[in-house]
């Protein structure tokens, strides 16, 4: 993470000086957020604020994609709709876009069964042919094999943490993953980063997806996981009869990913349990919440 300080009277100053016509509305902090620092801007509009070095080219990629995206998309989703450029007073791009109303899932988890068919209808579509100049991504939507060091290490290191898991279910349903075949369809757009953090409730339902910084091209596996990732127990059947477009493979790659995005998750919130810089204590229950589903689905 950054050093420099981005508080109330940058984020207004600079709305000001870069777009005059919106320097009425209130501007007022939100809490979260991993690559960017959220604040939001009257009632319908929010300000990105990136405060890692990897965050302007994820901020610039949403610009130039998301707003052909988002019409077609059945649950609101951050439109960017304007960009601020780097200044002296601030030396990176930053966006407005709207506001996505909601609590996010890490703080409120969804509870009502209706949201299979909810996520299934985004994923749906979402998940068409990408064009050829889309962005990709060198751990999203790739053969799982190219994966598993970067897995086994996550094995490892929550083993060493102390949480009780039946790592070698875990192991399992990984490996039986990187067996089955590679997607072999066209790449499709992908959100790339389904979690909990990532998607908000209203009344136990999903109700918006947000953070499309991780968005790309691939192997739809990769989102299908949020079946296990965000959905209540009992509730992945009814997710892939509605998604419908999928097989046996598909199915135990998105299975293999939910299981490792499971263990990120549980790490982010043991660092954060520890207080150590990045760390998200409410990842953790979140994340065993997940790998539980999991395990109980093989």
């Amino acid at each position: 993470m950054d050093s420099f300080e981005i508080d109330h009277s940058l984020v207004r100053s600079l709305v000001r000086e870069q777009h005059p016509d919106l320097a009425g509305l209130d501007v007022r902090e939100v809490a979260g957020g991993w690559d960017n620092q959220l604040w939001r801007l009257g009632d319908e509009l929010a300000v990105r604020m990136p405060r890692t070095e990897r965050a302007p080219s994820l901020l610039r990629k949403e610009h130039r994609w998301l707003p052909t995206l988002a019409p077609r998309l059945p649950l609101p989703v951050p439109t960017p709709m304007r960009i601020g450029e780097p200044s002296a007073r601030f030396p990176r791009p930053w966006t407005i876009a709207t506001w996505v109303p909601g609590e996010p899932a890490d703080r409120a988890p969804i509870s009502h069964d209706r949201s299979a068919d909810t996520l299934a209808g985004f994923l749906k579509a979402l998940h068409v042919k990408a064009p050829a100049e889309a962005p990709v991504s060198p751990d999203r939507g790739v053969s799982l094999k190219t994966l598993t060091d970067g897995f086994e290490k996550m094995v490892r290191e929550v083993a060493s943490g102390g949480v009780a898991a039946d790592l070698q279910n875990v192991r399992d349903v990984w490996n039986e993953a990187v067996a089955a075949p590679d997607w072999q369809g066209a790449p499709v757009w992908l959100h790339g980063d389904l979690h909990p953090a990532n998607v908000v409730v209203l009344d136990g339902t999903l109700s918006g997806v947000i953070d499309f910084g991780d968005m790309c091209a691939g192997d739809p596996a990769v989102d299908l996981a949020a079946a296990w990732v965000l959905l209540p127990a009992g509730a992945v059947s009814r997710f892939f009869d509605a998604y419908a477009h999928t097989d046996e493979a598909m199915i135990r790659r998105a299975r293999g990913l939910a299981a490792s995005k499971s263990l990120f998750l549980i790490l982010m919130g043991q660092a954060g349990e520890r207080g150590l810089p990045g760390g998200k204590p409410k990842w953790g229950p979140a994340g065993r919440a997940a790998l539980d589903r999991v395990l109980a689905s093989i």
